[in-house]
């Protein structure tokens, strides 16, 4: 099976060919990070998340977060759901750890913005 795609790890975006057999062979990367990410994205393709949190008593009625690592692909929607049902209670300072591994991760939800008392 041969899989194309084009790589993210670097501002080169390059198009990249996967084979993938009983090895995986990649091509067209100029660089290892774009190996690595091929290599990645065929066996265990990760994400980060970024979304916004409903906030009580600020300010702002949301505060941008996302997670502090990249998260299996096939539970974003999961965590989703996860960020969707929370309610951060203000003040949130950047760097707050909204959800504390999420979904058995490993991964926090933290605050990528600040939001006052309102």
């Amino acid at each position: 099976m041969i899989k194309k795609m084009t790589c993210i790890s670097c501002p080169l975006g390059c198009q990249l060919e996967v084979e993938v057999n009983e090895t995986i062979k990649v091509t067209g990367n100029k660089c290892k990070r774009g190996e690595e990410y091929a290599k990645n994205e065929v066996t265990n393709p990760k994400r980060v998340i970024t979304s916004t949190v409903r906030v009580e008593g600020g300010d702002r009625p949301l505060v941008s977060v996302k997670t502090d690592k990249e998260v299996p692909k096939d539970k974003i929607f999961e965590i989703m759901k996860e960020i969707n049902k929370i309610k951060a209670l203000a003040p949130v300072n950047i760097g707050d750890i909204i959800i504390e591994n999420v979904l058995g991760t490993g991964a926090n939800i933290v605050a990528t913005a600040k939001v006052m008392k309102g």
